[in-house]
């Protein structure tokens, strides 16, 4: 494969003679990428900031939707080049294997299509056009709704398009971005901003893309002292170490560590039901091969159904089973690989001691399912290794999610009947940020609150005018 250039530039920018490395040796195909300095940095950040004030804060973000539109219903055409390098290169750097880097593509591309964005933006803005210009307040007065002149988003690069999600966002409110993706999710925000520039080259000026070695954190650091806002995802070190690097006036929007979980009611466990309910459940582990932050770890499933919390969980080891034909694991590490045996190994003694049942894809896939009456709420090893823990109520169930209060963002429910209003008020007061069916999991709605705030609110600030009688002459007299 020929090496990747990781990086994408607006055209007032170009890299100079000996301004590109070699990265070899991560277990990935070789790309090249640029090595800025401190003050080309700021230049590149000059260049940015200059094509926002003089053409993307003018831009309606009628325009914005319908450019970003396009381009996702190129990536969504099998026939497009577009898409073609998208799937070529998601394969390359993603680890998923070629079904899965499709059904991900596709998911994600649907939610940048016309509708979904205008439902984004209503959902945050009564009037929409407060992104253009002034507009009339609540009380009578005007407000003005205005994104930051200049983003940097660093990405986790666990997710292919989470990254291209947020320079999304930040395009919709009118801000340059430069996006530092992970290595995972290098590929789509190269390919979205080139689709970008085909579509609409003058938007495209106020995107950059650029991938470093996580190690070379000098140049992150540089962009963080000069950004106006910061978007990171990741780690709860990795929001840690950016917010120690912030200057006290940068706000920062984080994204940081989640988990999912799923609750599984007695109205679920029924014969009829319950084989379709297992079957959402395994689809919601398997997408994303469980590296999403709204991936499943632990289902509760509760007793007295028709069907047991036990028998529930061979049956989505059997759904898991099937998803590996149809939707096959990608690759994982070596370390991952030890974990996971080293997890199914304690399982099988524990079982042999009549504590639990273990169901796993044996050597050649990935997939585990522990049965664990009377077992801890903890993360997975990831890889669609999932925990089945029997309650007696779903209450009991909600008293085991306290202490990952923290980190919960999304609860998959089903079979709860007459307790739904109940149960979804508690959930709200744990800090879940987002309830859904199983099967409605993966993919959160566009206007989702992205980890219970407004992704889009975040990204701006708030213009008011207040009464407006300094516009007539004499007004200041009295």
């Amino acid at each position: 494969m020929t090496p990747l250039p990781a990086w994408y530039l607006p055209s007032g920018f170009s890299l100079l003679e000996g301004e590109v490395a070699v990265l070899e040796g991560s277990g990935l195909p070789t790309l090249h990428y640029p090595t800025l300095s401190e003050s080309r940095l700021r230049d590149l950040l000059d260049v940015l900031r200059r094509e926002r004030e003089t053409t993307l804060a003018f831009v309606p973000v009628s325009r914005v939707v319908d450019v970003v539109d396009r381009v996702a219903g190129r990536l969504l055409d099998s026939g497009d080049g577009l898409r073609v390098t998208a799937l070529e290169r998601m394969g390359h750097y993603s680890g998923f294997s070629s079904p899965m880097a499709e059904a991900v593509l596709d998911g994600m591309a649907r939610s940048w299509m016309r509708e979904g964005l205008w439902d984004l933006i209503r959902s945050e803005f009564s009037d929409p056009a407060v992104l253009d210009g002034f507009r009339p307040g609540p009380t009578g007065d005007q407000t003005r709704a205005l994104g930051f002149p200049l983003t940097f988003h660093l990405g986790a690069g666990t997710v292919p398009g989470v990254a291209t999600t947020s320079l999304i966002r930040a395009l919709l409110v009118k801000s340059a971005v430069l996006l530092k993706p992970g290595l995972g999710d290098l590929s789509l925000p190269l390919v979205f901003a080139q689709g970008l520039e085909e579509e609409d080259p003058e938007l495209a000026q106020a995107v950059a893309v650029l991938y470093w070695p996580l190690e070379e954190s000098v140049r992150t650091e540089t962009v963080l002292k000069e950004a106006d806002l910061v978007v990171t995802y990741g780690s709860d070190d990795t929001v840690r170490w950016v917010r120690e690097r912030l200057p006290p006036q940068t706000p920062l929007c984080a994204y940081r560590h989640r988990m999912g979980f799923g609750l599984v009611g007695r109205g679920a466990a029924v014969r009829e039901k319950a084989h379709y309910v297992a079957r959402d459940a395994a689809r919601s582990v398997a997408l994303f091969d469980q590296k999403g932050c709204v991936s499943p770890h632990v289902f509760f499933v509760e007793r007295g159904g028709e069907v047991e919390p036990e028998d529930w969980a061979g049956l989505l080891a059997g759904a898991l089973q099937e998803l590996e034909r149809v939707l096959p694991s990608g690759e994982f590490s070596v370390e991952e690989g030890v974990a996971i045996q080293q997890l199914r190994g304690v399982a099988e003694m524990e079982e042999g001691l009549g504590n639990g049942v273990v169901h796993h894809g044996g050597e050649g896939a990935p997939w585990t399912v522990l049965f664990l009456p009377g077992g801890i709420v903890e993360p997975s090893c990831l890889n669609r290794t999932v925990r089945v823990l029997p309650v007696d109520t779903v209450e009991d169930a909600l008293s085991a999610l306290r202490i990952w209060a923290p980190h919960l963002q999304t609860v998959g429910v089903a079979g709860l009947e007459d307790r739904t209003d109940g149960v979804l008020e508690s959930l709200a007061r744990l800090g879940v940020s987002r309830i859904s069916s199983l099967e409605g999991v993966p993919w959160p709605r566009p206007w989702w609150h992205h980890d219970g705030s407004g992704p889009l609110q975040d990204l701006i600030r708030w213009t008011d005018v207040e009464g407006g009688g300094f516009f007539s002459p004499g007004a200041a007299e009295g």
